[in-house]
């Protein structure tokens, strides 16, 4: 779903790539790698001073500031605590090179907060356009390979996995059940879609990132999905992250 600005869609997007109105084809776009970073605090860093407690935000929160300050990075900080107790901060890292995770995490365990952080999730996908057509808003594909995050005060992350029955389906079948998908995510132009994928990458083949700004808004959709007639091909869909949005890494880092 990519609804902004009132303009309904939700998971298809054509295969062929749109030309501008002028006749010419869009920019391609680098494709981007995804991750999604799932933090718990060990509770002795409570225990330290509050001097040490601050030096060590201090420098987590350089590291992160660095990365986002890098062309084709983000990196965006959500805060879990007191929602779910497995995970208490979050980090949503876009970037064009894969070792930029690998690098930009070695970086932050170092840091005197990270000495007493356990990585509890780790999700890594890539954007890439959907094989379905979205009948009712053909023209962004570039949006579904890239990716703008952080313009809602909620997230809600998951990773998902289809029946293998699902993919034996001929695509018009499948594709006429995404076109209800579809329409059922467009009755809810609050809430945007980001979906990127996980084939061959990581343990699942979809994450998917809600943003929206009203989480009831969300549930309903969920809702409502299940519904579907391409629900019951869906294996598994948790854990299931409900995060709340800081502009400031810091200010997420003050909630622990």
């Amino acid at each position: 779903m990519r609804p902004q600005q009132g303009r309904p869609s939700f998971t298809g997007r054509p295969g062929a790539a749109p030309s501008s109105a002028e006749g010419t084809p869009r920019p391609q776009l680098p494709t981007q790698y995804v991750n999604f970073s799932f933090f718990k605090v060990d509770p002795a860093w409570r225990r330290l001073s509050q001097e040490e407690q601050e030096q060590g935000k201090t420098e987590f929160a350089a590291v992160v500031k660095e990365y986002q300050g890098m062309k084709g990075n983000f990196v965006l900080p959500y805060s879990m605590v007191g929602i779910r107790p497995d995970a208490e901060l979050m980090l949503w890292r876009i970037a064009n090179e894969l070792e930029t995770f690998q690098k930009m995490t070695s970086e932050l365990m170092h840091t005197g907060l990270g000495k007493y952080l356990t990585i509890t999730y780790s999700y890594l996908s890539i954007t890439k356009r959907s094989v379905y057509v979205d009948k009712m808003d053909p023209e962004h594909q570039n949006p579904r390979t890239h990716i703008i995050p952080g313009q809602s005060k909620y997230l809600f992350v998951y990773p998902f996995i289809k029946t293998r029955d699902w993919y034996q389906l001929s695509f018009p079948a499948r594709q006429g059940m995404m076109d209800e998908h579809i329409q059922v995510g467009s009755r809810y132009p609050s809430v945007k879609l980001n979906t990127t994928y996980s084939f061959g990458i990581d343990d699942h083949e979809f994450v998917v990132a809600f943003e929206t700004d009203d989480p009831k808004d969300f549930l309903q959709l969920v809702q409502d999905l299940r519904e579907t007639e391409a629900s019951r091909y869906t294996l598994r869909d948790v854990p299931m992250f409900t995060c709340i949005s800081h502009s400031d890494v810091m200010n997420a880092l003050n909630t622990l």
